[in-house]
């Protein structure tokens, strides 16, 4: 019950206060040469100014430009208050008074506009559960790598050499295993078969020591 009075107390004070800010900027409107309607477009005009400095300072990150246009408002609305409270002659306005007034429209139109397009500050996306990942193996270089010789010259024939066949590797037992997964996980997602080529963009790894690792689990 409470809560309730303190909310409808805070929405009458706001409202008594905008009512009342609303008529000192029409009077002073008025005052400076603004009649008709005119003079009644400039309380809505800074008011709506208000309005979006606000939310923009609520959206961004980087409000600062934000503020300047908010303090511009609000020094506006102030200075309506106390302008009409007494302490000037409404009869006789000053020049620069009414240079101000008459200057008024383009600046809110100038503000408002920086505020609509200027970029907003994205928030960071939130981060997406993924499967937990086989742990990927070290750099080529930590694995040991070894080479069968060539045969030797002497025991190719001479009559109809044939092409060199492709250095056989030897994998490392863990790095088949993990090999397989991939493999594995490749064909159900895939329905194919994975290549050389893919295999060595997943592990990291030389393409002599894919090309082993592909014909082995073949």
């Amino acid at each position: 019950m409470s809560r309730k009075l303190r909310l409808d107390a805070v929405l009458i004070q706001a409202f008594i206060a905008g009512a009342l800010s609303f008529s000192h900027l029409h009077d002073l409107a008025q005052a400076a040469g603004q009649d008709g309607w005119k003079a009644w477009a400039y309380p809505i005009s800074v008011d709506l100014l208000l309005v979006a400095a606000w939310r923009r300072m609520r959206t961004t990150a980087d409000n600062r430009a934000a503020w300047v246009w908010f303090v511009i408002a609000l020094a506006a609305s102030l200075g309506a208050n106390i302008a009409t409270a007494g302490l000037l002659d409404l009869e006789a306005v000053p020049a620069w008074l009414r240079i101000l007034v008459a200057g008024w429209p383009a600046l809110a139109f100038l503000g408002g506009t920086l505020l609509a397009h200027a970029p907003t500050t994205p928030e960071p996306p939130h981060p997406n559960p993924a499967p937990t990942a086989a742990p990927v193996p070290e750099p080529a270089e930590d694995i040991t790598v070894e080479r069968t010789p060539d045969p030797a010259p002497e025991l190719q024939p001479a009559a109809a050499p044939t092409p060199a066949s492709v250095p056989v590797l030897a994998v490392p037992p863990a790095l088949l295993d993990h090999a397989r997964k991939v493999a594995d996980t490749h064909h159900a997602t895939t329905g194919s078969r994975i290549d050389s080529a893919t295999l060595r963009a997943r592990l990291g790894i030389p393409a002599p020591l894919a090309d082993a690792i592909t014909a082995q689990l073949a």
